[in-house]
């Protein structure tokens, strides 16, 4: 679907922001996270080039991830109020989502928030994340739980999402999907790739077993000691080092995505 190009209308700032954020959702769709139309991944415009602290980019509703583009997504306020010319709607649910964890978290970048297979079938185990790997303990060092409350378009539902989150940069929707938090839409892309494959294993290792029974935990005093690793290992799981690699691959399958 052809949409007018935004690229001499906005700042080059928010222009590179809408780049990366289309980015993203093609990434999400290329890895097979997507559920049609139905999530969303949003990313804050800084105040410096929006004018206000409050303006962020969201997907086009109605759109598959593969479709969007730099110019199709929408940028919104924190009424939900559309700040630019734009035939497309914006999910309702996605909106009182990532309005919340914007409102909450100001630091944050970027929101991303899945329904894949793997992500909700841990969503509705009881034990929820489990020690149980390399990947797993990344995402025990900052990992919150929110129980669920239907779909997620009461606005009256924000207060419990933000008291729930906190200051993690993870977090399992009971019944519903995986959320991650980002300073930069890189961030929050490897966290969401950290966590779908922590819930992959997960669901693997559980195949045929009852529990925690035949498996093998890791020592609680590395899951502790976790934090420092990501400092070490990934400068806390900051995506900056591997998302240009991401934009190449992306670059050679379909860049349209710039448009």
């Amino acid at each position: 679907m052809h949409t007018p190009s935004l690229k001499d209308i906005v700042s080059p700032e928010e222009w590179a922001l809408r780049c990366d954020l289309a980015a993203c959702y093609r990434l999400v769709a290329l890895y097979g996270w997507s559920d049609l139309v139905f999530t969303h991944i949003s990313a804050k415009l800084p105040e410096s080039v929006s004018g206000d602290d409050h303006h962020f980019l969201i997907n086009p509703y109605g759109l598959m991830f593969d479709e969007i583009t730099a110019s199709s997504l929408v940028k919104v306020d924190m009424a939900c109020n559309k700040l630019h010319d734009t035939p497309f709607p914006v999910n309702p649910a996605g909106f009182v989502i990532h309005s919340a964890v914007h409102e909450a978290r100001p630091e944050a970048g970027c929101v991303l928030h899945t329904h894949t297979r793997a992500g909700v079938g841990v969503s509705a185990q009881k034990h929820g994340i489990l020690p149980i790997s390399q990947q797993s303990t990344f995402v025990l060092a900052s990992l919150a739980y929110h129980d669920y409350e239907g779909v997620a378009f009461r606005a009256e539902e924000k207060p419990r999402l933000q008291a729930d989150l906190g200051h993690a940069n993870f977090m399992v929707l009971r019944n519903h999907g995986l959320l991650t938090v980002g300073k930069t839409i890189a961030d929050a892309f490897l966290s969401m790739f950290t966590l779908e494959n922590t819930c992959r294993i997960q669901v693997d290792a559980l195949a045929g077993q009852s529990g925690m029974d035949g498996l093998t935990p890791v020592n609680p005093l590395i899951v502790k000691g976790v934090a420092e690793a990501m400092r070490v290992q990934t400068g806390g799981l900051g995506g900056a080092f591997v998302w240009p690699s991401l934009i190449r691959k992306l670059d050679r399958t379909d860049p349209s995505y710039k448009t």
